[in-house]
């Protein structure tokens, strides 16, 4: 059962478990078995997972705390202002979409989160692993949270196999037995994981390019049915292009993409289009 958001639930508890787990695995069973500890490769691969495994602890706790965005109190969209060009509307009245639950008119790209029970600023999915919603103010913290995940989860994997291939003194061998199973049980949990891990990554960027919430990718399957039935083409309103796209969600400071902080264009009312001048276009 879902918890309120922020709120530490049994899938936080559980990654965070998954995370320890690991780490334990890697830098005491498997680092000191292959590489030692008192070697200066053991002492740096043993620092770099380290370094490693705390910043994803840092973005995942971000992640878990940053609210997604909220549409602010009495918000309704000015339809004859001359800088927003494109007004979502309901398919079927033809209305400004309104959310009947939250009553208040919803902003671009918004939507309204059952279990969070409100509306969010560009919604993308609930994440039951961060008990939060994934939208505007957050994606890109999850994004990279996601990102260090697979090069720790593959890293891992790497000090794992090495460990179990490296061949033991003699001498050593009656202690290394036991350490070696551990190793090959947290190898067996985490391939499925890392593979898990690395399909979601390529899928979320796969939709920063083309600029679209994993929501607006499914309406878009249907609008491009739609379209492509009446004789149209459908293109993708917030399409700008790639490197627009990825300015969009990374933040303008292309040395700062992968920093864990948030500094997403805009505040999440207002989106630019494909029919505005694109966001990486100098003023005249």
């Amino acid at each position: 059962m879902a918890g309120r958001p922020g709120y530490l639930t049994l899938p936080i508890f559980s990654v965070l478990a998954a995370i320890g787990y690991v780490y334990y695995t890697a830098v005491f069973l498997a680092v000191p078995r292959w590489l030692g500890l008192s070697t200066a490769a053991g002492v740096a691969n043993a620092a770099a997972f380290t370094a490693l495994a705390a910043a994803c602890l840092a973005t995942y706790a971000v992640a878990v705390r940053r609210d997604p965005g909220r549409v602010p109190p009495g918000y309704a969209p000015d339809v004859e202002d001359a800088e927003s060009t494109v007004h979502e509307i309901k398919r079927k009245s033809g209305d400004l979409r309104y959310c009947q639950k939250c009553c208040h008119y919803k902003p671009p790209r918004a939507h309204h989160c059952r279990v969070c029970k409100r509306c969010v600023l560009k919604m993308d999915h609930h994440c039951i692993w961060i008990n939060n919603c994934v939208g505007h103010e957050n994606y890109k913290i999850f994004l990279v949270f996601v990102l260090y995940a697979v090069v720790a989860s593959f890293y891992a994997m790497i000090l794992i196999i090495g460990s179990v291939m490296h061949s033991v003194p003699k001498d050593e061998q009656s202690g290394s037995d036991s350490s070696r199973t551990s190793i090959i049980i947290c190898g067996v949990i985490l391939s499925p994981l890392a593979l898990a891990l690395a399909v979601l990554l390529g899928w979320h960027i796969y939709l920063i390019l083309q600029n679209k919430t994993t929501i607006e990718y499914h309406e878009g399957v249907r609008a491009m049915w739609l379209a492509e039935k009446g004789g149209d083409l459908y293109h993708h309103p917030y399409d700008l292009g790639v490197y627009d796209n990825l300015i969009s969600v990374l933040g303008p400071n292309i040395f700062c993409w992968l920093c864990p902080v948030s500094n997403t264009v805009g505040n999440g009312l207002r989106y630019h289009t494909s029919y505005d001048i694109p966001i990486s276009t100098p003023p005249m």
